[in-house]
């Protein structure tokens, strides 16, 4: 046999061998990615048709940013509800005007001989987990019925906004319904960066797995880890007046005073307490920052802490792991919102 015949039989006998490592190779990655996908689309059924009963908060918030609310071409307010958008959300449906407002379909010009309040605020304000009719917002506005005035609450808020969004809405969309009194609900996390929202992908758009096992995994990580808990997160927002945040915020509500001044618009700060815990309170020192903000720019102050501090916490909540307020919360706040608002007509 020669040395040619010699090398081509070994080539040949090479190539041989490898195939059968390949078909294998080929075979194995193939088993691991039907296995994977077995077990996603497992995963995915299980959250859709088990976890979510329309009341997984993580899951509900995902649905209502995805159904709700659309990208904002003001950077500084980021997001915002789309118009005409429909949703069943926490439990509640979820229906926005032509203006992308949770409120009935209000025009900019003005009703004549009646009232008009213009609430500015986050997730609290919107009404999240609690029907229409029950926010504090339409409450406010059937108490004033009830006593002879015609009033219209126009609710304009957002959820996850924080006070630079609301004050940046009002002063390039909300002045346009030329209200008498312009309401600023502020609350614990107000003093949070503007998001640098974008659309979410098609497949986020889609996974309820990966949302879910996205919060699970952000609850593991807050129990086993150094990172800071609810509380120490809110303060920690305002660090005694000295967070930048604050300082943004702070400032955004001196333009809105000053443009409230200038049309002769009354302003009214409302500090809303968080719910964990009203009886034993850790936030008072957040309420009275608002407070010597808005005395610094003689606007009237309510700290709504006072309605609810007699209250079982437990009792003012949406569900027990969303401490968003309820029907029950929203009524208290209505009643004493109203008293403030009728010292201001």
């Amino acid at each position: 046999m020669t040395n040619d015949q010699h090398i081509h039989t070994g080539t040949q006998s090479g190539n041989l061998s490898e195939k059968p490592r390949t078909q294998s190779w080929l075979f194995g990655a193939l088993t691991v990615v039907l296995c994977i996908a077995v077990l996603w689309g497992a995963a995915e059924l299980f959250v859709r048709f088990v976890i979510d009963d329309g009341m997984q908060f993580d899951l509900e918030m995902w649905k209502y940013a995805r159904d709700v609310k659309i990208v904002s071409p003001d950077p500084l307010i980021g997001h915002r509800h789309g118009a005409n958008r429909k949703a069943h959300l926490m439990g509640v449906d979820v229906a926005t005007n032509s203006h992308g407002l949770r409120d009935y379909e209000y025009r900019y010009e003005r009703t004549p001989d009646t009232l008009r309040i213009e609430m500015l605020g986050d997730s609290f304000t919107e009404g999240w987990g609690v029907p229409f009719a029950d926010t504090f917002s339409k409450r406010v506005e059937r108490l004033f019925a009830q006593d002879g005035t015609k009033a219209e609450v126009i609710n304009t808020g957002v959820g996850n906004w924080n006070t630079i969004q609301e004050v940046e809405y009002f002063l390039t969309e909300g002045f346009k319904y030329r209200p008498d009194i312009v309401v600023l609900n502020f609350t614990f996390n107000d003093a949070e960066p503007v998001p640098a929202d974008k659309p979410p992908g098609f497949f986020l758009r889609r996974c309820y797995s990966c949302v879910f096992l996205i919060g699970r995994i952000d609850t593991l990580l807050r129990q086993v880890s150094e990172r800071k808990n609810w509380a120490d997160y809110y303060l920690g927002l305002f660090d005694h007046g000295k967070a930048p945040g604050w300082l943004d915020a702070k400032a955004y509500l001196h333009k809105l005073a000053d443009y409230c001044k200038s049309h002769g618009i009354r302003l009214l700060v409302a500090s809303f307490p968080e719910l964990h815990d009203v009886k034993h309170y850790r936030f008072q020192e957040i309420a009275d920052l608002a407070k010597q903000a808005a005395d610094e720019n003689n606007a009237a102050f309510i700290d709504l802490l006072d309605s609810v501090k007699n209250e079982d916490s437990s009792s003012l909540w949406v569900t027990p792991s969303d401490p968003h307020p309820n029907a029950r919360a929203d009524k208290l706040f209505a009643d004493a919102l109203y008293q403030k608002l009728r010292t201001l007509q």
